[in-house]
């Protein structure tokens, strides 16, 4: 197997990864919705989180610099329903 192989191979795995962590997260959120809990409430807790266990990861100034890019992203609609499907 060639090097480039290698990489593709663990790039899928991180892929199916990432997926699986998203659908624990989207099962979350449907179950706090089913308790009662706003939506908006969730979803800011949700990222307070997120960007918590990022910086504990990577430290603050390399997540402000993946958060700079967050307001392109959102406007490209990368995280927009419709793209998803």
């Amino acid at each position: 197997m060639m090097y480039g192989d290698a990489e593709n191979i663990d790039e899928n795995a991180q892929d199916d990864e990432r997926r699986e962590a998203l659908a624990y997260v989207t099962e979350a959120f449907a179950e706090a919705l089913l308790a009662g809990i706003d939506g908006d409430c969730f979803a800011h807790a949700a990222m307070f989180s997120a960007l918590q266990e990022l910086v504990c990861t990577y430290g603050e100034e390399p997540v402000a610099q993946f958060a700079e890019r967050l307001p392109k992203r959102i406007r490209d609609g990368e995280f927009s329903v419709a793209q998803r499907h």
